[in-house]
């Protein structure tokens, strides 16, 4: 039995934000700046009343269209996110009581921007087990609201969002191989230092990154996971059709395709006018990859991420 993507979705809230907005608000920089440094000119924010939770419904339901499921059929449902509505209960079982199933497997996952690759590859192990046959996995964030406006470094990165796949059991391979680590001695490079602690907020509540260690270990490890992922898969890494990495920067991601021995012709970018929406960002950029019609049936995407923990992993899929 293999696992299979058969629905993709995503959702963006409508407020756009463009490197002059942030400039205007009196954010110290400029469109010059941010979009030479990281190929950002604009990323999406969240309304006030706005929760990752509300993303990943809209996200969830364009998926669950796509793949003809009704979401009373879903067995599991996996939302990746580090910024949950509530301490709990969690982002899954709000998600779950409002697309209406009762049941299901429901569940959080915390691996930052690397979330969704982990995600989905859980997802993966529970359907090939035989334990579970129709998953729903989201990415949903709205970093927004843990960004420092007075730091140039990180706010001007971040935006929110959501996407979403189906994954379903099948008799044909889809999924072809996952990998997900972790090192947690490097916790304190990309962060957010703070706690809820008698009412009061104990550390630091805001995003906090050592770019350029960030951008260093980000490179190296990116590169060495889908090697990893393509052998495991015995798929040559220049032979991906696609590759969706993290939507972190336009560096990173040039880095990592020229390493792969891969064209930017076959990269999937989206950071310009996403930025980085964290678990989102990989199946954001699948989905308008997706629904642009690039990617065709038959070929072979590599999906990859990396993120604070430090967590990186990729999967391999065959749609």
């Amino acid at each position: 039995m293999f696992a299979k993507i058969t629905g993709v979705g995503s959702y963006l809230p409508d407020r756009v934000v463009t490197n002059d907005d942030l400039v205007a608000q009196g954010v110290d920089t400029s469109d010059e700046w941010v979009a030479t440094r990281t190929g950002i000119r604009s990323r999406h924010f969240a309304e006030a009343g706005q929760t990752s939770s509300d993303l990943a419904f809209h996200a969830a339901n364009r998926a669950l269209a796509q793949a003809g499921v009704e979401a009373g059929d879903l067995d599991l449902i996996i939302v990746a996110t580090s910024t949950p509505d509530f301490i709990f209960p969690s982002t899954a079982c709000l998600l779950q009581g409002r697309l209406g199933n009762k049941g299901a497997t429901a569940f959080d996952l915390q691996a930052v921007c690397c979330g969704f690759v982990y995600a989905l590859g859980v997802a993966e192990k529970f359907i090939r087990s035989g334990s579970h046959k129709r998953a729903l996995v989201v990415g949903a964030e709205v970093f927004s609201r843990i960004l420092d406006w007075q730091d140039r470094a990180t706010c001007v990165l971040f935006g929110d969002g959501a996407g979403a796949v189906v994954v379903e059991a099948s008799e044909t391979p889809g999924i072809l191989a996952t990998t997900m680590h972790a090192d947690g001695s490097m916790a304190g490079m990309l962060s957010v230092p703070g706690q809820v602690s008698g009412g009061q907020v104990i550390g630091d509540p805001f995003l906090r990154m050592d770019g350029q260690a960030v951008f260093k270990f980000a490179v190296r490890i990116l590169a060495e996971v889908s090697g990893e992922t393509c052998a495991a898969a015995g798929v040559a890494p220049e032979s991906v059709d696609w590759l969706i990495p993290h939507q972190a920067n336009i560096r990173i991601i040039e880095s990592t395709a020229k390493k792969m021995g891969l064209p930017m012709e076959r990269v999937i970018v989206t950071v310009d006018h996403h930025g980085n929406t964290s678990a989102a960002s990989v199946p954001l950029a699948l989905d308008e990859a997706m629904r642009s019609g690039r990617i065709q049936p038959g070929q072979k995407v590599l999906l990859e991420g990396v993120g604070g923990g430090f967590t990186w992993g990729a999967a391999l899929v065959q749609f």
